[in-house]
């Protein structure tokens, strides 16, 4: 782990609230892995503000490459950032994703969630560690939601797979809809595959669900608030059959056998 002096290269608006923030970083675009994350001391905030955490959405060339969306006074601050300012980024942080796979790779986002999903799937596009094709599953309320989509399509090896609530992109209705006829044709076909995901609580649980009940191995990339980031804290708890899991440690990705849901 490092707390690195970072510099900013780009920060731009891509549509609806949501952000792309690149920072020259070369220790940790050199040390972070997909579902890790890092903490950002945002300027303009007063000293004793905590930091921001922030899921990786790339890392390549000594650079860093963050997606987050403006709900708040931190994120709103960080929106104000330029080329060219400083940015102290302390990380990487946590435990990520496998970066193997044994069969089919399903990445299951919702918003911002896809975030480290593309991250994901452009190292297991790169390295061919999955045992079987990549498939994403991306969900959001409106078109204006479903992020990164072009990214993922440009990588030239995933299958991209879109739900909207509206029905203004895809299909009309949740994530888990196109994301269970898959899972039927896959067991119909005996085929082996895991799912990877990353999203809002309610999305999680169900597709958490799926996993544990198809037998197949899910990789949970749990939000919470993690304020210090380091397992000093305890604010960002999540139950597991093992008792209380540190989402910034121990997490925050979980296999789904081992969460525990409320």
């Amino acid at each position: 782990m490092t707390d690195e002096k970072s510099t900013v290269v780009s920060h731009e608006e891509i549509g609806s609230g949501y952000r792309r923030l690149v920072v020259e970083a070369p220790a940790l675009a050199e040390a972070v892995t997909p579902g890790q994350f890092v903490h950002v001391r945002v300027p303009a905030l007063e000293a004793s503000a905590l930091r921001r955490p922030f899921s990786v959405f790339d890392a390549e060339g000594g650079r860093i490459t963050i997606l987050y969306k403006e709900v708040g006074r931190g994120t709103a601050a960080l929106g104000q950032v330029r080329p060219g300012d400083a940015l102290n980024v302390m990380g990487p942080l946590g435990r990520g994703f496998p970066e193997k796979c044994d069969g089919a790779a399903l990445l299951v986002g919702g918003g911002y969630g896809v975030a480290p999903l593309y991250f994901l799937a452009k190292r297991l596009v790169a390295s061919g560690a999955a045992a079987g094709p990549v498939k994403l599953f991306a969900g959001g309320r409106t078109k204006a939601d479903l992020l990164a989509i072009d990214r993922f399509e440009a990588l030239g090896g995933v299958e991209v797979r879109l739900a909207t609530n509206d029905g203004s992109a895809g299909v009309k209705g949740l994530v888990t809809d196109p994301l269970d006829d898959e899972l039927i044709s896959l067991r119909n076909a005996g085929s082996r595959f895991e799912i990877f995901a990353c999203g809002p609580d309610p999305m999680l649980r169900a597709v958490a669900m799926r996993a544990t009940g198809t037998g197949a191995k899910g990789w949970i990339s749990m939000d919470r608030h993690m304020i210090c980031g380091v397992g000093v804290c305890y604010a960002c708890i999540q139950k597991t059959v093992r008792g209380n899991s540190r989402c910034c440690v121990e997490g925050p990705v979980f296999a789904a056998e081992d969460l525990v849901w409320d």
